[in-house]
């Protein structure tokens, strides 16, 4: 394992101790990444009302809409990354360096222009209210021009995860965070400008974090084998393919669970603003303990892949079993706190007595959505880290397409349960990956793939 600043060898150590300061500082970034949206809602939603905390709903989920590309790419480049590591192969890592901002950052100029003349028919799509048409607009296409800095963002925080660095990604998201507070406090309060102000502090806070990243690795191009010359920045064939290969399923995987999640909001936002204040803010209160599943999701897919690049597969099981307990032990104190209190965690966000009071009927929701953030993480750790794109594409279709969508119609329209539906139907879709994943465990297909892939890389060394 190189000896670089950069570079952290996680195929060693007691697993709890490894995986838990690893993911601690995603966690935290993802702490603040969540207080970061949150805190846009909480301001509009006390400065302007439930319109403007509505528009910034249905304005988050246009941004979602933009970002699954970033994401999938970003992921698949991570974990590929973890395995040239674990594989002490690192000219490729600097290769994948190059391909991923080449890649990345040309989809996210595409992906803006191509929104910049679409995103008026998708606020339509959902179901946006009339009402608050002109807030959502403001605010989803602010936050389309600063998409460059989203996946630039995205992409630096996916090379320096890959190469086992949490740190710095955290420290960008809490430089970003504390702006966006501030700019929020700013232009939403005194110069009143609404979810405008909202999506402006938030893509300022996005570019600040994309700048103080890519300062990080150009300080540190040596230990990341990238040396930032124009020639570099190319897409390099071999770690292309590869990239292609895993990446694709995961965009798919991204696109499916967030178009059937839109498709159920479109349903959702039919019901007026409250129904959508009370989805919106339920939504945020659910990355409260999904953070914590990311980050393990996020630290157990690097370790499974430096272990399996290193050909420690006895150590897989291990990371898996942790991932579940740690992120248990949170969601059970979460789950406790929303059935006892939850009028006060709404209350947060809206001081609205129609909100509070639907807000009561959504707990039995949450406890079926804490469950699966508990399932999932080991689930996610085991498919993204052994690289098995064909089953990241099966819990795409499963999880995105046929069971939130079909079950969201089942319960929502040919059961007539209205609007708990559609909630209910996209709380048990979440279990799905774990189904999937828990037998793929079982079956031990992962550890003959793992066998495979090494024999292979070692053959080409």
């Amino acid at each position: 394992m190189s000896n670089n600043k950069i570079i952290r060898d996680l195929t060693t150590g007691p697993v709890p101790k490894t995986l838990i300061n690893f993911a601690m500082p995603l966690f935290l970034s993802g702490l603040l990444q969540m207080v970061y949206n949150m805190v846009d809602m909480v301001v509009v939603g006390r400065f302007v009302g439930t319109e403007g905390l509505s528009a910034v709903a249905i304005g988050g989920e246009v941004l979602q809409l933009i970002t699954f590309v970033a994401m999938g790419f970003s992921n698949a480049g991570q974990i590929l990354i973890s395995r040239f590591v674990g594989e002490n192969r690192y000219d490729r890592v600097g290769r994948m360096v190059g391909t991923l901002f080449t890649l990345l950052l040309s989809l996210a100029v595409g992906i803006s222009v191509i929104f910049l003349f679409t995103y008026k028919g998708i606020l339509t799509w959902l179901n946006t209210p009339a009402e608050i048409f002109e807030y959502t607009r403001q605010y989803a296409l602010t936050c389309i021009i600063g998409t460059v800095f989203i996946y630039g963002y995205n992409l630096v925080s996916a090379i320096l995860r890959g190469m086992g660095d949490s740190k710095h990604p955290f420290m960008f998201i809490a430089i970003a965070s504390i702006l966006n507070l501030i700019l929020d406090l700013i232009l939403v309060g005194p110069l009143h400008m609404g979810p405008l102000g909202a999506a402006l502090a938030t893509v300022i806070g996005q570019a600040s974090s994309f700048l103080f990243a890519l300062r990080l690795l150009y300080r540190n191009r040596d230990s990341i084998y990238f040396d930032f010359r124009p020639t570099s920045f190319r897409i390099h064939k071999k770690v292309f393919k590869p990239l292609i290969s895993l990446g694709i399923p995961m965009v798919i995987q991204s696109a499916a669970v967030t178009f059937s999640m839109l498709f159920v909001n479109s349903y959702v936002n039919s019901y007026g603003t409250t129904a959508v204040a009370v989805t919106g803010v339920a939504r945020k209160l659910e990355m409260m303990i999904g953070v914590v599943s990311q980050a393990i999701s996020s630290a157990g897919g690097a370790m499974v892949a430096q272990a399996l690049g290193a050909g420690k597969v006895k150590r897989v099981p291990q990371i898996l079993l942790c991932a579940l307990w740690i992120v248990a032990i949170p969601a059970v104190i979460f789950a406790v706190v929303t059935a006892l209190r939850p009028q006060w965690l709404f209350g947060l966000f809206s001081t609205d007595e129609a909100v509070l009071t639907m807000a009561l009927t959504y707990v039995p929701v949450a406890m079926i959505q804490y469950l699966g953030c508990v399932l999932r993480p080991a689930s996610f750790a085991l498919i993204n880290g052994s690289g098995n794109s064909r089953l990241n594409l099966t819990v795409a279709l499963v999880d995105g397409i046929i069971s939130r969508i079909g079950l969201a119609l089942l319960l929502g329209v040919y059961l007539a349960w209205g609007i708990r539906g559609f909630w209910y139907g996209n709380a048990f879709s979440g279990l799905m990956p774990f189904v999937i994943g828990g037998s793929y465990f079982l079956s031990g297909l992962w550890k003959r793939r793992a066998s495979t892939e090494r024999r292979d890389a070692e053959a080409k060394a």
